[in-house]
């Protein structure tokens, strides 16, 4: 059991792993400590509601912390490790979920040889439905692996990948409940538009996404059989498809999943020039 897991960073990736952690019951309340430097405002929310210990100093957040995790915006990385560098002892675990930032790269500005993992979960760890990557550095052994991966598997699914899959990882699941946000938004209105009231649309519309999912689970079918399966030639369904065709929807969302991908691999570039 862990003594303590301190959150540098309060953001919402932090508060949805806060939510997580706490509410599957794999740590208590009060040894999860948090700090936030520019937001005391969202400390004192985060408190509120898990019931967490909060601190505004970074020495007195990770003092006897076993987990240090790192949930700053990439952009902070520099100044931030700066910090922990004064603080650091050689056996904790460094966590981090910043977007693009290498395993490499923490452990050289903490200038020691910290056993360091990169994680990349998605928002939907506060329901405990997360998708997260694991990624081991150079100084991380496989017991630190196995808390990393016992502390996210109570938020979701779990898999160890490389570091240049992360960044697929980032662009595919970290950013992932956005686009799909971004779909619902797009058939809510269409819906409104064609007179459904946008309740009784957005029951359809998590059903309907809701169902897709779990078909996808339990069916030995890939997408393209099931998506095969409903479409009769010359139905409805197929006209909606050849919409989507004709509007290069397929394209575009690889494109998104390729733009954000490479804009992680361009974040931890920028910060090792």
């Amino acid at each position: 059991m862990l003594n303590k897991i301190a959150f540098l960073g309060a953001g919402a990736m932090a508060e949805a792993i806060i939510a997580g952690v706490v509410q599957q019951g794999f740590i208590e309340p009060d040894k999860v400590m948090v700090t936030n430097k520019n937001d005391p405002e969202q400390l004192a929310q985060i408190k509120e509601k898990y019931q967490v210990e909060v601190n505004s100093e970074v020495k007195a957040t990770i003092d006897q912390a076993d987990v240090i995790l790192l949930a700053m915006k990439p952009n902070d990385a520099s100044s931030a490790l700066a910090e922990l560098k004064s603080f650091i002892t050689k056996d904790v675990l460094i966590l981090s979920v910043m977007a693009g930032v290498s395993t490499d790269y923490i452990a050289e500005q903490l200038a020691a040889p910290v056993a360091v993992v990169r994680v990349m979960p998605n928002t939907s760890a506060m329901i405990g439905q997360s998708a997260t990557g694991l990624t081991k550095g150079v100084h991380a052994t496989d017991e630190h692996m196995e808390i990393a991966k016992s502390l996210f598997e109570t938020i979701g699914l779990v898999r160890e990948v490389t570091e240049d899959e992360i960044h697929v990882i980032t662009g595919l699941a970290g950013g992932g409940p956005a686009y799909f946000y971004y779909v619902i938004e797009a058939l809510e209105d269409v819906s409104v538009e064609l007179g459904l009231e946008k309740s009784l649309a957005s029951d359809f519309i998590k059903q309907t996404i809701l169902g897709a999912a779990q078909m996808l689970q339990v069916s030995s079918d890939d997408p393209a059989t099931l998506r095969k399966k409903i479409t009769s030639p010359a139905g409805t369904t197929e006209q909606g498809l050849l919409a989507l065709d004709d509007y290069q929807v397929k394209l575009a969302f690889k494109q998104a999943i390729k733009q954000a991908t490479n804009r992680s691999i361009e974040l931890g570039k920028l910060l090792s020039e």
